[in-house]
């Protein structure tokens, strides 16, 4: 282990990779922002969900925009070098505010570039090819420890895999669901839609995705199969982002499986970079070594430790709750389980006071036609509006309201059952990391 911490490489591959998630990012915050997604997310809701634990993460009004601007700033900041290390903190620090304003908006590939950009605030991806380098020469370099490469690489082998496992269920492997509901819907595209009308395709999508997130880690890494698997990354997530609206989540793992290949590789798209750039500076050649402090060594290996323990943990939490995952949802964020579950909800709630004063909710009057889709299937969601509701009512005529919720959820296109116990007043259930006793379990 002391021999590997010795270990050093070429940058190369990491100012790569901190010139596209820069690029990638600015380009994403781009497009929320013309497509008029920040009003409509951000500014447009009168309520929002925000994540046990950070209440104090609260939506900004029309200041959205500025903090959607710092966030865009920043990453094209990132992207050049220009004052990296205040700039990448600044990236993950907006970028995740933004990402924890609701929950409704919550997708895997925000949370990894939250964790990408945690991750790149300790490596040294500014000491080459950047605005800052160019700026002080005292800072250049073109080696850095080879675990600084390898935390990036290692992370993402976590992130595939863990996708891998998530997908041996009985649903997806055995039944073909939800593929086999989702690909139907797509049979009006050119050339192959009509080949989704085909159980025989459900199932082989179903088990190439499994396949491909278990084995994809390791056949990148390995020199031997890299080039034929990176082009199974290309052809997977371009055609995942053909049939399905997942933003940019597919382009980003294609930048980002670029890090497994070699300094070579890299060196070589910076050499054509340069040539684009007038007087370009940093030559390849250059021997000299990025080198941590031992303070500094102590301080970001611990970070780098925590961080990957924390990762490991943190997708197999949901084993310390009862009942079926998918139903319940009680650890199903922030554990690489990507689009594994079709559900389809309808919560209607009723407030209620002991002067026997009652009324049924237009939840319409309360929330937007997203937040009501994904309030009306996640428990921890429907808590967080009955407390809404228990508010508002408390100031609207009702002493003491009571916040009852008939909830029928259907999932994976099985027909829809009770998820919530409708004697229970929600009013009076306090959120926490426990077990929701009100959730009816799944027992099918």
């Amino acid at each position: 282990m002391k021999n590997y911490f010795l270990k050093t490489t070429s940058v190369a591959p990491l100012v790569i990779f901190r010139i596209g998630l820069g690029a990638m990012l600015f380009i994403g915050i781009l497009r929320f922002w013309f497509n008029g997604w920040i009003e409509g997310l951000y500014i447009t809701p009168k309520y929002f969900f925000p994540y046990y634990g950070f209440e104090y993460i609260v939506p900004l009004g029309s200041y959205t925009y500025i903090l959607f601007f710092i966030c865009g700033l920043s990453a094209l900041f990132v992207a050049v070098g220009f004052y990296y290390r205040l700039s990448i903190v600044t990236l993950f620090l907006s970028f995740t505010y933004i990402e924890l304003i609701d929950k409704t908006t919550y997708l895997n590939h925000y949370y990894f570039v939250s964790m990408i950009c945690f991750l790149m605030i300790f490596m040294p991806a500014h000491v080459y090819f950047s605005i800052d380098a160019y700026r002080n020469s005292t800072l250049r370099a073109n080696k850095i420890p080879q675990w600084c490469i390898d935390s990036i690489k290692l992370f993402v082998c976590l992130l595939y895999f863990c996708a891998g496992l998530a997908k041996i269920n009985s649903d997806w492997l055995l039944h073909a669901i939800p593929l086999k509901i989702w690909l139907p819907a797509r049979n009006d595209m050119p050339v192959i839609g009509f080949l989704f009308n085909y159980s025989w395709i459900h199932f082989l999508f179903s088990w190439f995705g499994c396949l491909y997130d278990l084995s994809i880690p390791f056949l990148l890494w390995n020199k031997g199969t890299r080039v034929v698997a990176y082009i199974f990354v290309i052809l997977f997530h371009v055609l995942t982002s053909m049939l399905f609206p997942i933003g940019m989540f597919p382009y980003i793992m294609i930048l980002t499986a670029l890090i497994f290949f070699p300094v070579e590789f890299h060196q070589r798209i910076i050499q054509f970079i340069q040539r684009f750039i007038p007087g370009s500076r940093n030559p390849i050649e250059s021997d000299a070594t990025f080198i941590y402090s031992k303070v500094q060594q102590y301080f970001v290996k611990g970070i780098i430790f925590t961080f990957f323990v924390v990762q490991l943990v943190v997708p197999f939490r949901f084993i310390c709750y009862p009942g079926e995952l998918f139903w319940t949802e009680q650890g199903y964020r922030f554990s690489w389980r990507v689009m594994l579950m079709e559900k389809a909800g309808y919560a209607e709630f009723t407030v209620k006071d002991a002067s026997g004063k009652y009324l049924i909710v237009n939840n319409e009057e309360f929330l937007t036609k997203q937040q009501e889709k994904m309030m009306a299937t996640q428990p921890d969601m429907i808590l967080q509006y009955a407390h809404i509701l228990a508010d508002y009512y408390s100031v609207h005529g009702f002493k003491d309201p009571m916040v009852f919720a008939d909830v029928y959820v259907a999932l994976n296109g099985r027909l829809g059952k009770a998820m919530v116990d409708t004697s229970v007043d929600l009013a009076k259930e306090k959120e926490s990391f426990g077990h929701k006793s009100w959730i009816i379990l799944y027992n099918e």
